[in-house]
């Protein structure tokens, strides 16, 4: 049973369609990328996921047990996130709010998930510190435990490498393949082609033309083709540049 399943979903804003009858599947486990140009409709088409804003037609349909409000979700961070004056802790637990209600307490064992999870991500040591203090790759672990502790099932991530340098890009990369590899499903928005094809199993193309399927028939494709050709020159370049 997918654990989220897009009928004929038609995305759009102020009356105009950008996205025109989309169809996918997620099944529990599978690792998504989403492509596209800027303003293809991407970041719409998680806002409309997660409730935030309606389809003009189509539906959203969640099984094997997922709800909107266990989805986890890591969005771009903005300036006025990244200087947010609170404590690692303070901001990993924030993401039980949509478990709690209007209960403003966290139970001990919400704490002590909390706190295996930030062992995991590799922020034990860093859970006293301020948020605003942190460098770029350590606040996006911080936002991914946050999204960890809203489920295990299904993570939601908006660009999570933006404005990383490449070894932060790296690691990031390999936490989020380790999460997947765990059985945590992740949908992520990337604009990066080549980690899309490397790290994930699925790809959505959101355009003109819309596509979903395996990374390989992505790039062999009609619409992935100039991706796997600018690749190769990039490729052909590198291994150039290595030769001098």
């Amino acid at each position: 049973m997918a654990q989220l399943e897009c009928r004929d979903l038609c995305l759009g804003y102020d009356g105009r369609e950008i996205v025109h009858q989309l169809n996918f599947a997620v099944s529990a486990g599978d690792y998504l990328a989403v492509l596209g140009e800027n303003g293809a409709g991407k970041s719409t088409l998680m806002r409309t996921i997660l409730g935030l804003r309606a389809p003009m037609s189509g539906e959203v349909l969640f099984g094997d047990g997922v709800t909107r409000n266990e989805i986890g979700y890591l969005p771009q961070q903005t300036v006025v996130q990244k200087d947010f004056p609170a404590s690692v802790r303070e901001i990993v637990l924030s993401g039980f709010e949509g478990q709690s209600g209007l209960y403003p307490f966290r139970t001990k064992e919400q704490k002590k998930t909390a706190d295996r999870i930030m062992e995991k991500v590799g922020l034990g040591q860093l859970k006293r510190r301020c948020y605003r203090e942190l460098s770029g790759g350590q606040q996006q672990r911080v936002l991914l435990a946050r999204a960890l502790c809203a489920t295990r099932k299904l993570l939601l991530l908006d660009e999570p490498v933006t404005g990383l340098d490449p070894r932060m890009t790296a690691e990031l990369y390999d936490l989020i393949g380790e999460l997947n590899a765990g059985g945590t499903t992740v949908i992520m928005i990337s604009h990066d082609v080549e980690a899309a094809v490397r790290y994930a199993d699925r790809i959505l193309h959101i355009g003109p033309v819309c596509w979903f399927g395996t990374p390989a028939g992505y790039l062999a494709s009609e619409v992935g083709r100039p991706f796997a050709e600018r690749m190769l020159r990039s490729d052909a370049s590198n291994g150039a540049e290595g030769r001098r």
